[in-house]
């Protein structure tokens, strides 16, 4: 018959057994997992802390901030010189108009001018025409109202009528009416005046002979 035997388990046995498992890892102590506890609430604690300082601060006072600031700060600033850009340019824009204005009017105003003149020149130029045209129709009657040296037969040479000699005659002037188609043979008048300005009368079948008395003009 077998003893069993009932082996007596002292407290330090069992921390002998105790420091082994089946799986040969040691098992975790007490002490340990108060450890690691106090450490997971040490961090939730600071962690706890640290976010609600963070949300504590003030957002004015970071370098972000300063830098949106500032770059808001240069747009303004560039804005402020753009829009004073715009109202010099505006300014310039006007100061043309105005210019372009006065200048526009000073045009009309010379062309308004111009045209004055051109009527006025149109104005002379056609009085001109017209007493170049009243000269040269006066030349032209008086050319042919003009008798000279030689034989004209009245109505067809020249026009009948009075005329009169244009300057003062000399000694060796002569001058003589016959009867047309007579060849001189049938004498009307002659005369010999010797000086002065001798006159005669003409009509229309006769032929009037001038010799050395210049020219005639009718009256």
């Amino acid at each position: 018959m077998n003893k069993q035997e009932n082996p007596q388990v002292t407290e330090g046995h069992l921390d002998e057994e105790e420091t082994t498992t089946a799986g040969g890892r040691p098992p975790q102590r007490r002490g340990s997992g108060r450890v690691v506890v106090g450490l997971v609430l040490a961090a939730a604690l600071f962690g706890g802390g640290f976010a609600a300082g963070s949300a504590g601060a003030d957002p004015t006072e970071s370098d972000e901030y300063r830098a949106m600031v500032s770059q808001r700060d240069g747009f303004s600033a560039e804005v402020s010189t753009l829009e004073g850009r715009v109202k010099s340019l505006e300014s310039e824009a006007a100061a043309l108009e105005d210019a372009t204005s006065e200048r526009e009017a000073a045009v009309e105003a010379r062309s308004a001018e111009l045209d004055g003149r051109e009527a006025a020149l149109d104005e002379r130029e056609t009085g001109l025409e017209e007493r170049e045209a009243a000269v040269t129709t006066a030349e032209e009657e008086k050319a042919a109202n003009t008798v000279g040296e030689g034989t004209w037969v009245v109505g067809v040479d020249i026009a009948a009528g009075t005329y009169r000699s244009d300057d003062n005659v000399g000694s060796d002037c002569y001058w003589g009416i016959y009867r047309s188609s007579t060849n001189g043979d049938d004498i009307l008048e002659n005369d010999i005046p010797g000086g002065g300005r001798p006159m005669v009368t003409l009509s229309e079948g006769q032929d009037f002979q001038t010799r050395r008395c210049g020219s005639w003009s009718k009256q």
